[in-house]
């Protein structure tokens, strides 16, 4: 978010080229999720949403509106829109910001699921299996008798969502009128004096970084913990899903790490004055890609990696006449079987019993 200077538009070569090529990559990552999205429910659209396409859902619309804050703020800055450097640009500074915290909000959330469902089983004797735990569990309440006709006419009415699924959601909902709130002081203080915008947004600002490191942290204790778990059990797909949540907890904690120090010590966030911009050009492209890029872009595309798995296709359910043929035995071919045979299966089964 810019702030233009009174006589004319600035906009170093270096800042306009770092803009246009973080607009080209987020607007890459959510075309990939919005396809990939479509791609997974067009195979299981009969389970309604499960965590995989949340995840995509709210990846690609974070994208989605870094793509739109970044293309903006190039023709507000030439165009020298008075409420961008207010609250219009904060808006859409925030929002994008909101999405991808509440994403790996998500993923803590049902880590913390995982972890304590694996404290209550015996991870030693059955299979931990972080894929199914993050992405295949369906958020859709299967017990329900018209749960496939509440899902057609109804789509949100049948999900059920878990009680540390609930926080998030209360979390993202203040956060977002807390951005609101911030937003409309902003607005109020364009003609006045009394209202600072710049010290305003550089309070928020400094919330959120905290916020974020916060949010890296309690990914790495529990990623740290998952993993600990994992390498008790002895397969293959739980060294591979180990390596997994092990990469997840180091991405996030290094990219949420230097995007809150850029945030606590620069205004990159709320470049409010052009000015800084002319002499700096070169750092403050560097520091743009270490806030955007590494902060957001890359803790995106790589989740979105680790998602890639397609869910198997689910098969149309078949007639109940044709499942009880299929168990019609054939008289004649019994009559060929061995007396001795029968007669030794039967006394196994007796023993069996």
């Amino acid at each position: 978010m810019l702030e233009v200077r009174e006589r004319y538009c600035c906009f170093p070569r270096e800042v306009l080229g770092v803009n246009v090529g973080l607009a080209c990559v987020d607007g890459i990552i959510a075309i990939l999720a919005f396809s990939q999205l479509i791609r997974i429910h067009s195979r299981n659209s009969q389970l309604g949403w499960t965590r995989q396409k949340v995840f995509h859902l709210l990846i690609a619309s974070s994208n989605t509106g870094y793509f739109v804050f970044f293309l903006t703020t190039i023709i507000t800055i030439c165009k020298r829109w008075q409420c961008w450097s207010h609250s219009c640009g904060f808006i859409f500074m925030a929002l994008p910001k909101i999405l991808s915290f509440a994403a790996f909000l998500l993923l803590l959330s049902f880590w913390v699921d995982l972890h304590h469902q694996a404290d209550d089983e015996d991870c030693e004797e059955e299979d931990f299996s972080f894929h199914e735990a993050l992405l295949e569990m369906r958020l859709d309440d299967p017990t329900s008798a018209h749960a496939d006709s509440q899902r057609i006419c109804l789509p949100f009415r049948s999900i059920r969502v878990g009680s540390r699924q609930k926080i998030v959601i209360w979390v993202t909902a203040l956060v977002f009128i807390l951005t609101i709130a911030f937003a409309v002081l902003m607005w109020i203080g364009m003609g006045n004096d009394f209202i600072d915008s710049p010290s305003l947004a550089t309070a928020y600002v400094d919330v959120f970084a905290i916020a974020l490191l916060l949010l890296g942290g309690a990914l790495a204790c529990y990623g740290l913990l998952i993993c600990a778990k994992m390498r008790r059990v002895r397969s293959e797909r739980a060294a591979s899903e180990m390596w997994k949540v092990a990469g997840l907890a180091v991405v996030s904690v290094i990219c949420f790490t230097s995007s809150a120090f850029v945030a606590l010590f620069t205004q990159i966030p709320i470049l409010y004055h052009c000015q800084k911009l002319d002499y700096n050009g070169l750092v403050t492209s560097l520091l743009l890609i270490l806030y955007y890029f590494i902060g957001s872009s890359v803790p995106s595309a790589f989740i979105l990696w680790i998602m890639r798995e397609l869910p198997p296709a689910i098969v149309p359910d078949v007639h109940e006449e044709s499942r009880t043929i299929a168990y019609i035995t054939d008289t004649s071919v019994v009559a060929h079987i061995p007396q001795r045979w029968t007669t030794a299966t039967s006394l196994q089964n007796q023993m069996t019993v």
